[in-house]
């Protein structure tokens, strides 16, 4: 159920308030263009400074919108592990097909204690949760033979590996085997770490080139020459734009290459700020690379 290129969905805003309509027309621009999985709530989402009410309304729109045509992966992780069962408890009543879970941010927990916060989510959900390891944001890192033990548990289903790490996609694979599910959740390692055994991503891109990043994703995927050599000239062109989303802090970039498609404006909630004038040139320049505008 969880492959090819989901897209981590932005959240509009209009006057800091959640912009519902927006929200609604990218739901539906992305059902219409070949996404495979849409990834509400997540930090691309700004999750951090949603308050619990825009949380659950994004992932009840989301599962509302789709109507069954997408699977619905919702981002309902914390540092908190009871705001994280109470956030994963909701969107699984919603009908969310599963979950997407940050390792906690801040607190920095050891090994033992990431087992026990995602065991402690585990036992109270019955959802498919995939593991969000992003040390660059989260401070830690998931060791592979913490994901092992909670790949026993009977909802951990696999990861969305932020780490920059390919070599991992190799220990992760050689120890959880096939059925663990790896996605990427860095859209410039997509080709390699699909090569290497990963089968989709978590995509910031995807927001605003989703017919590109899921024909990658379909090529990639696949092993024939054929395929491979697809995937290659579609991640040759997706490289310029990739870059671009990250020049500045995730999600204000992508916002603001959303704003040049007309999909929503480039609002960000503070600590967030728009991004700089030179930033929207390069971002313009690389979105006409790619033929996007």
């Amino acid at each position: 159920m969880f492959k090819g290129s989901n897209v981590a969905l932005v959240t509009p805003f209009k006057n800091d308030k959640l912009d519902e309509d927006s929200y609604i027309k990218l739901i539906h621009f992305h059902i219409e263009n070949g996404t495979k999985g849409l990834v509400p709530a997540g930090t691309t989402g700004e999750s951090p400074t949603l308050s619990h009410n825009e949380h659950q309304r994004v992932i009840d729109l989301c599962v509302k919108e789709s109507n069954g045509k997408l699977p619905i992966i919702a981002g309902t992780g914390s540092n908190s592990t009871e705001e994280a069962i109470s956030l994963t408890s909701h969107a699984e009543k919603m009908g969310a097909n599963g979950a997407l879970i940050v390792t906690p941010y801040y607190n920095k927990p050891t090994q033992e204690g990431l087992y026990q916060h995602y065991k402690a989510i585990n036992d109270k959900c019955g959802i498919p949760i995939l593991i969000y390891n992003i040390p660059g944001r989260s401070v830690i890192d998931m060791t592979v033979d913490t994901m092992a033990k909670l790949f026993e548990l009977k909802n951990i289903v696999g990861v969305k590996d932020a780490t920059g790490d390919l070599n991992r996609v190799d220990q992760t694979l050689e120890k959880l085997g096939k059925d663990f599910i790896q996605l990427t959740g860095n859209d410039d390692n997509a080709l390699e770490f699909n090569k290497r055994g990963g089968i989709g991503a978590i995509s910031v891109t995807a927001n605003i080139a989703p017919k590109l990043c899921s024909e990658f994703q379909k090529f990639s995927i696949q092993k024939d020459k054929t395929s491979i050599e697809e995937a290659k000239k579609l991640d040759k062109t997706l490289q310029p734009v990739h870059q671009a989303m990250f020049i500045e802090s995730n999600p204000s970039p992508v916002k603001y290459a959303a704003k040049l498609l007309k999909l929503c404006n480039d609002d960000v909630r503070l600590p967030l700020v728009k991004v700089t004038e030179e930033t929207k040139d390069k971002i313009s320049k690389a979105l006409q690379s790619a033929k996007l505008i």
